[in-house]
């Protein structure tokens, strides 16, 4: 017991807590939509296309968060620009324009730096340890809005997300929906710079809905869940780091990706160890189409 309080008695400790529990839930929830989309590489586009929006409002003194929320949904309509009037493919435009945001954001952070002696780069990875009773209220501030509005939307979301053509058929908005969850992802990844950096939040946003995934059913549930997986995510990663003395960041993405593989092992419906598998077929696909190919059941076949 003595250990879980002596962290507490740090005011450094308290403030990065509270933003790791704020940032656990609010990716949980919002990184549900991406997994049932099948959209991960969106919030890895988004994620990396803060970075020039950041490093342009530091530059003429705007709110950094700000300059990256704007950076960030302007990538989710450049990307559906490119979309719509291409044939290029989703993936591959999301590819193009998060890398291309990312190259600039860097570029500019260099150009910042020399000028201004001033060091960007926790940005990339987080510097949670550091975070100011003013981060803790503008994430809170952020969570809230986040909340809100998938609670007040969570109907409508949710027929998007399983079935869009079925809501533009219902005549929802989809269009407005599709920019509103857009919007959902940069706040949320606005809120996380500072806890685990541009480059390591998608595995919050993803890995404990990924989690969840494999052990519930109903969005709901898996929005709970993954809010739970989260938040223990978070705040075990942060003793990790204090008492071990580790990248508080890299430790919380670590106990996530521990418990995802947990549940892929020993999921009751999905994992590895716990369904039931033939003794004379391999269970695993490239194992048994190599079984196929051998000569004595070539010739069975």
């Amino acid at each position: 017991m003595d250990a879980l309080i002596e962290p507490l008695q740090y005011g450094f400790m308290q403030r990065s807590l509270i933003i790791a529990i704020l940032v656990g839930l609010i990716c949980a929830i919002v990184g549900s939509y991406l997994i049932v989309q099948r959209l991960a590489l969106l919030g890895d586009a988004i994620s990396h296309s803060v970075l020039p929006g950041l490093a342009i409002a530091f530059l003429f003194g705007f709110n950094i968060f700000v300059g990256a929320f704007i950076a960030g949904v302007l990538s989710t309509v450049i990307i559906a620009w490119i979309r719509a009037r291409s044939p290029i493919k989703e993936d591959a435009a999301m590819g193009i324009v998060f890398s291309a945001f990312f190259a600039l954001g860097i570029t500019l952070i260099t150009v910042i730096q020399k000028d201004n002696k001033i060091d960007l780069n926790h940005f990339l990875f987080g510097n949670i340890l550091g975070v100011t009773v003013s981060d803790v209220r503008d994430t809170a501030i952020i969570a809230t809005v986040i909340l809100a509005i998938v609670f007040l939307f969570y109907k409508e979301l949710l027929f998007y997300t399983f079935d869009s053509l079925g809501a533009q058929a219902a005549g929802l908005p989809t269009n407005l929906l599709n920019l509103g969850l857009m919007v959902l992802i940069a706040l949320t990844i606005v809120a996380s710079m500072k806890a685990v950096g541009v480059i390591l939040v998608l595995s919050l946003l993803i890995t404990p809905g990924a989690t969840a995934y494999l052990l519930v059913k109903r969005l709901h549930h898996v929005m709970i869940l993954g809010a739970a997986i989260g938040i223990l995510s978070s705040i075990s990663g942060m003793y990790l780091s204090y008492f071990y003395n580790l990248p508080s960041g890299a430790a919380i993405v670590m106990v996530a990706s521990g418990l995802f593989f947990l549940a892929f092992l020993l999921s009751p419906r999905h994992g590895i160890l716990t369904q039931p598998r033939s003794r004379t077929v391999p269970s695993f696909p490239l194992l048994r189409e190599i079984r196929d190919l051998m000569p004595k059941n070539r010739q069975k076949g």
